[in-house]
Order: structure tokens, then C-alpha cells, then sequence
């Protein structure tokens, strides 16, 4: 391990403050942590209670465009082993790839196109027919299948234990942990940051770290720093625990929607048994998260998957996803206060285990990461 000295010219290790403890804030305060720095994190909950609770938490670089976007995230797939095993925990990480079928033609067209696509940016995405989707997943009940794509490199973890088990080992290493404590200002001295308000007490810090996911926007204004994001509910639903593996081979799974004008859905098993499942996109919507929602989406799952049948539904309660106003990351220092290191995504599961690592960078060995330009916070100044 080494420490952190950046910023403090008598030596000292530089103080961080991480607000926020879901995947991304638990990560970084972690990372940071093994560097050396002192680190404090302050969550208004629990590690990973927030958006990160309510992630479908599919690890991949397969929906993101464009070719750049799609290249930060799949850095960051590729360093979660990695991450992981750093932990000393078991966080639900597992490999297998993401399969999904189209049953129209319209759809069967979109898959093949998007195959061409992640194979010219050299992201592994075969194009498959009914008889090989049925080798890969025996268990599967695809319906019509006119064409169907499978990205081999997509993984998935559970994203609650992993904020847990980096709060953990942040706390092993030195870290102050604040749970259960909302931040209610920042001080300032001399033009900058010099601490956060919380619990009715003053934390001092040399670098505040906000990673609040929804509430950075408002977290951010403390600092006079503008961070827009877009309005993104979004519902999932967890079934009990089912004693047999859902799946064969594949992490996550894909279906087209049953019928014409309904959205598709996706499913994948959990470390405990159970299962989880969402329908739509990131830009779905979605705040129904009655139990009759539930139960309806489980059976249309369990329409494609009959190892469902017979589970319980589970309503979970709406949650609100951070969602940047322009659908991108949000990493670095912000010129309105040069000590206020912001770290927003949509993406914060794929991209826990980079934006720590490059955050750290930043903060510890006093680095501008180019890899962060399209990034900064100053794009919406």
C-alpha cells in the first residue's frame, strides 16, 4: 500500500470524504482507502440501500454507444474480476453472457444490426437461430425465434453486497464510516470546500468525493456547482427463492415482448435463488410497483422460462436511477470548487471498478486522466 500525500505539502495523508455509499461512492471510498488516503464515507442509509438496491445490475459493454461510451465500460468489465477477489467476499459476480431473442422480423433486423455493430468495435456478439439459443438454454421456452444475439463477455453481480463488502474493507483499512447520517451542508474556507456537515458535526477533508447518485444534483448546489439529471423511475420485481438454476449457461436474459405494443423483459437468477426481473429500457418510465404489476410480470416471464412457474412475485418499491441530464458520466473536479470531486453515472454497476480506479488516480497522484474528457463536470456550466 502506499499514502496518499496529494494536496497536503506536510505529508500528511490527504482526508477524502466520500458522500454516499452506493456502488460507485462504496468503491471509490475503498480504492481510495488501499491508496492510503483517510478516508471518511457518509451515506444517509445503508451501503447500497439506494438506486444500487434497485439495479437489474447487468455487467457489459453491449448497450452503449457510442464506440467511446462503449469502450469506458467495457475497461471497467474487464477489471471487476479483479475487483472482486480484492473483497474478500462473494458479491454475486458471475459471468455467462447476455442472450436475446427477437420473435418479428422488425426485431430480428435491430439484433443483427447491433451483432454487426459490437463485432466492428471487436466486442464479442454472435447471431444465433432458434436451434443454438436452444442448446445454449435448454430451460427456455422462446417462442418464435427469428433471430437471436448472444454477447459471451456479459456478466452480472450483486450490486448490494459488493457496496457492502467495499464498506467493509474500506472500514479494515483505516476508513471512518458515517451510516444513517445525512449530510446537511458543506463548509467553506478560503474560496473552497473545507469539510461536510453531517450528523451535526463538521467533517473536515482536503477532497469531498459527492457520489450521492439522484441526490448529487442537490448535493453538488451546495457547492454552486450545477449537476442536472433527468427524471429516470424505474421497476423492478424479485420473485422467492427457486431452488433450481433458471439458466443453463447465460447471466442475463433478454425476451422479446409477448405481444405487439408491451415492452420486452429481462430477467436473471440471484445469488440467493431468487430472481429478478424488469421489462423496457432506461428510458422506460416505469412506476408501477403495485403487487398486481408484479405478479402480471413474473407470469409473462414465466412464459419463457417455465422453471418461474409457481415462484411468488415481489413488488419492489419504485426507485429513482441517477441518470445524468445528457445520459453520460460525470467524473472529475469541478472549476466552481476545486476540491469537490463529482462522480455520477447511470452505468455505476459496469462502472464501479474504473471510476474508483481513476478517481483515486485523480485525487491521490494528482493525475488528469484523459480518459475522463468527455466526462467532466464542466460540460454544463
Amino acid at each position: 500500500m502506499s499514502t496518499s500525500t496529494s494536496g497536503n505539502p506536510n505529508g500528511a495523508p490527504v482526508k477524502v470524504t466520500v458522500v454516499g455509499a452506493g456502488i460507485v461512492g462504496s468503491a471509490i471510498a475503498y480504492t481510495l482507502a488501499k491508496r492510503g488516503a483517510a478516508v471518511t464515507v457518509v451515506d444517509r442509509g445503508t451501503p447500497g440501500s439506494g438506486a444500487t438496491s434497485h439495479s437489474f445490475a447487468w455487467i457489459n459493454a453491449t448497450a452503449k454507444q457510442p464506440v467511446s461510451y462503449h469502450n469506458f465500460n467495457r475497461r471497467s468489465l474487464g477489471m471487476w474480476d479483479r475487483f472482486a477477489r480484492g473483497l474478500d467476499a462473494d458479491v454475486g459476480l458471475r459471468w455467462g453472457g447476455q442472450l436475446e431473442w427477437a420473435a418479428t422480423n422488425e426485431g430480428a433486423a435491430e439484433l443483427r444490426s447491433r451483432a454487426q455493430q459490437l463485432q466492428a468495435w471487436g466486442y464479442p456478439c454472435q447471431v444465433i437461430d432458434g436451434p443454438q439459443l436452444a442448446r445454449l438454454e435448454p430451460g427456455l421456452s422462446p417462442k418464435q425465434v427469428i433471430a437471436a444475439i448472444y454477447c459471451e463477455l456479459d456478466g452480472m453481480v450483486e450490486p448490494t453486497l459488493a457496496a457492502q463488502a467495499c464498506i467493509r474493507a474500506a472500514a479494515k483499512l483505516g476508513a471512518a464510516v458515517k451510516l444513517e447520517t445525512e449530510v446537511t451542508g458543506l463548509s467553506m474556507a478560503a474560496g473552497t470546500v473545507a469539510g461536510v456537515i453531517a450528523g451535526g458535526e463538521e467533517i473536515p477533508a482536503d477532497v469531498v468525493v459527492l457520489a450521492g447518485g439522484v441526490d448529487n444534483t442537490q448535493l453538488a448546489a451546495m457547492a454552486d456547482v450545477n449537476v442536472p439529471q433527468q427524471d429516470s423511475p424505474g421497476v423492478v420485481i424479485r420473485t422467492g427463492p427457486i431452488a433450481q438454476p433458471l439458466f443453463a449457461n447465460v447471466s442475463v436474459v433478454y425476451a422479446p415482448p409477448l405481444e405487439p405494443g408491451r415492452p420486452e423483459i429481462h430477467l436473471r437468477q440471484c445469488l440467493d435463488g431468487t430472481a429478478m426481473i424488469g421489462e423496457g429500457s432506461q428510458e422506460s418510465l416505469a412506476r408501477d410497483d403495485t403487487q398486481g404489476h408484479a405478479g402480471e410480470l413474473l407470469a409473462r416471464a414465466a412464459e419463457y422460462v417455465p422453471a418461474l412457474r409457481g415462484a411468488s412475485a415481489v413488488p419492489v418499491p419504485v426507485g429513482y436511477r441517477p441518470m445524468p441530464l445528457d445520459g453520460f458520466p460525470v467524473v472529475g473536479y469541478s472549476p466552481k470548487a476545486p476540491n469537490v470531486y463529482l462522480a455520477l453515472t447511470h452505468s455505476g454497476v459496469t462502472l464501479a471498478p474504473l471510476m474508483a480506479q481513476l478517481a483515486t488516480m485523480e485525487i491521490v497522484d494528482g493525475a488528469r486522466v484523459d480518459l475522463l474528457a468527455d466526462y467532466r463536470p464542466n460540460r454544463f456550466d
